[in-house]
């Protein structure tokens, strides 16, 4: 601790100095009107419109939900390069880097490098591979420019979004074309950011429709060895796309959008990884009257992953999803829908592993209902709901849940909520063989894997204790049965081994959050998670190592972010992290600072410097000490020019 603060002095002595800097009260109108640090206040932070919880307009401040929201302004302040960069600006998400290309990302636990219980939506799209049940975060990207928001819920949300959101739900959601008219261009690059640029055109195709077209690319420098040695893991992508928006009539939208992208990453002792892939989203809405709406969605998503030495994917996923949303009585807000989604997934198998059988075809269908019953003069809420969903591995799998919110005042909110959630078998779990051929001396697969199953007791508070400040507590309790575990053929004997349902556990915790405006160009944004993760064996088992294979988790982890804007259109931001150690990878605690310097030098266009993970030359965070990569410090620059 005394090392951190040691190395931290001269970076807070900066920012005193700094805000020094700042102007006297009576030069903060002049700045606030030529220089705005955010685009909403505290208060109406507190009354953007999310979606995530109830997959319909609602104000944050009256969400039932532990939910946090990134804004475009956040993304753009905090320097973000990528959208895991972005996520690390939500204090109830685990945000762990690999490597050049992969993290580790979870909420609530069960953090692991094929992390399986968070659901990832970006514009309605979900980002799952059937692989193992969660995301490939190296493919994941958009303009970053173009994100409007990034609605992040810890906790279950399997009611409204199926299977394998169990612990969470990122909903990313970018800018109508509307929103995005005329040409931007960045460009830039640092020590580990080796180069980047991007593009964007937007314009109207007549009074009635909009468009956006964009391209993008990225180069990032390899990581290292505890010793400070390169490592040969270079990454670069380079995607494109479009969007369009649009009235078919006064009560009908559209919306279509696609994107394409390529990239690779080099490694040491095997030839480059490729990946490559696209997508395209149709989605209509029509407001039937003012307490009634319909959407239907669809969307087809192609992925290519060569990875030399350990296999090759090609993987096509087709998706539809219709919703109803009405008023019902006055006093009930109605949420129904149905859904259908096919996958085709081919594995080209190497002779270490094997997915058995290579080809597969698979399908799941579901439909869930949600009512919102407003109670006791608009002050009391409650939410039931359930989804009952079909997957070809287990059958169906019912997901209810039960939400109470109590608005105490204009300025406090209570909420409490019971949740059942489940997480499917994915191709991992039962069709994994290794080596390649019989016998199978090592992995067997696991023909009998169920479905995973969380049931969650969560009680939140939501307040605004003053005009300047918000703030936010979560706490939770879950007990999970069903747990994957690595179960032996003939014990004691090591292997052969299979895939078991061998583990049961609990984790609990706390999760707070809040944002305070110091002064008109001041604010302050901090975030504080406690979290413990239990897990044992069910009588039976015998797995030798319960949960390590499951949940790499620090037991603390907190930020602090300081957004000022000072004379002469400069904008200075700081944030820095905390992580204790991950006890079961050996992965040691460690602090870490970013900051970001931004001068408008005109309206039109912006230069930034921005400095990443400053306190160290490089440091681990996440992964088994032998051959662990670790991350370094980054400084890059960069321009953005708008017209």
């Amino acid at each position: 601790m005394h090392d951190i603060s040691h190395r931290l002095a001269p970076s807070l002595m900066a920012g005193l100095v700094l805000s020094m800097l700042v102007p006297r009260p009576s030069q903060a109108a002049e700045v606030a009107a030529s220089v705005s640090l955010k685009k909403l206040s505290v208060e109406e932070l507190m009354d953007i419109d999310v979606t995530s919880v109830s997959r319909r307009p609602e104000k944050l401040s009256a969400s039932a939900s532990a939910i946090q929201v990134i804004t475009q302004d956040d993304i753009e302040r905090a320097g973000a390069t990528s959208l895991p960069e972005a996520l690390r600006l939500a204090a109830n998400l685990e945000v762990a880097q690999i490597d050049s290309r992969q993290w580790a990302i979870s909420a609530r636990g069960f953090n692991s490098t094929t992390a399986n219980k968070l659901l990832v939506l970006i514009d309605g799209r979900t980002v799952y591979t059937p692989l193992y049940a969660g995301v490939f975060w190296d493919v994941q990207d958009t303009l970053l420019e173009d994100i409007d928001r990034i609605e992040v819920i810890s906790g279950p949300g399997a009611t409204l979004w199926g299977a394998n959101a169990v612990n969470g739900v990122i909903n990313i959601t970018t800018k109508s074309a509307k929103d995005t008219q005329g040409v931007l261009v960045t460009a830039g690059g640092g020590t580990q950011l080796n180069g980047f640029g991007s593009l964007r055109y937007g314009g109207a195709l007549n009074s009635d429709f909009d468009y956006r077209i964009y391209a993008k690319h990225t180069d990032r420098d390899g990581t290292a060895l505890a010793d400070g040695t390169n490592v040969s893991d270079l990454w670069r992508m380079t995607q494109g796309g479009f969007r369009m928006d649009g009235a078919l009539s006064s009560r009908d939208a559209l919306t279509i959008q696609g994107d394409i992208y390529d990239g690779g990453a080099t490694q040491s002792a095997a030839a480059d990884i490729d990946l490559s892939g696209g997508n395209v989203l149709g989605l209509w809405s029509r407001t039937v009257s003012a307490d009634s709406d319909l959407k239907l969605q669809t969307y087809f998503d192609r992925t290519h992953r060569d990875i030399p030495a350990s296999y090759t994917e090609d993987l096509d996923t087709w998706d539809a999803d219709f919703q109803h949303h009405l008023g019902v009585a006055a006093r009930h807000e109605v949420v129904w829908g149905l859904s259908y989604r096919i996958i085709n997934d081919n594995i080209t198998n190497l002779r270490v592993a094997s997915f058995l059988p290579p080809h597969i075809t698979r399908r799941w269908y579901a439909g869930f209902a949600q009512d919102d019953i407003a109670m006791r003069a608009d002050t009391v809420h409650l939410t039931l709901g359930a989804k009952l969903e079909h997957n070809e591995y287990t059958g169906y799998e019912f997901l209810p849940s039960v939400r109470l919110s109590w608005r105490l005042d204009e300025r406090n909110m209570l909420w409490s909520a019971v949740s059942r959630a489940a997480r499917t078998p994915s191709r991992i779990d039962r069709e994994l063989y290794a080596p390649a051929d019989p016998p199978f001396s090592i992995l067997q697969g696991g023909a009998n894997f169920q479905t995973e199953h969380a049931l969650a007791y969560e009680l939140g508070l939501r307040s605004q204790p003053l005009s300047n400040m918000t703030a936010s507590l979560s706490t939770f309790y879950t007990y999970y049965d069903d747990l994957r575990s690595i179960e032996r053929i003939n014990p004691p004997a090591a292997l052969p081994v299979y895939i078991g349902n061998g583990l049961t556990g609990n984790t609990y915790g706390a999760e707070l959050s809040a944002e305070y405006q110091l002064q008109p160009n001041w604010r302050l944004r901090a975030g504080y998670t406690e979290l413990r993760v239990h897990l044992d064996h069910k009588p039976g088992s015998t797995d030798a190592n319960p949960g390590t294979n499951e949940s790499h988790d620090p037991d603390q982890y907190w930020s602090l972010h300081s957004s000022l804007d000072l004379a002469h259109d400069l904008k200075f931001d700081m944030g820095y992290r905390h992580v204790s150690r991950i006890i079961n990878q050996s992965v040691p605690a460690y602090g870490e600072l970013d900051v970001r310097l931004a001068w408008h030098m005109r309206k039109q266009l912006e230069w930034s410097l921005t400095g990443q993970n400053l306190l160290h030359a490089h440091h681990p965070e996440f992964g088994a000490a032998t051959g662990r990569r670790e991350i370094e410090r980054n400084v890059y620059g960069a321009l953005s020019w708008q017209f």
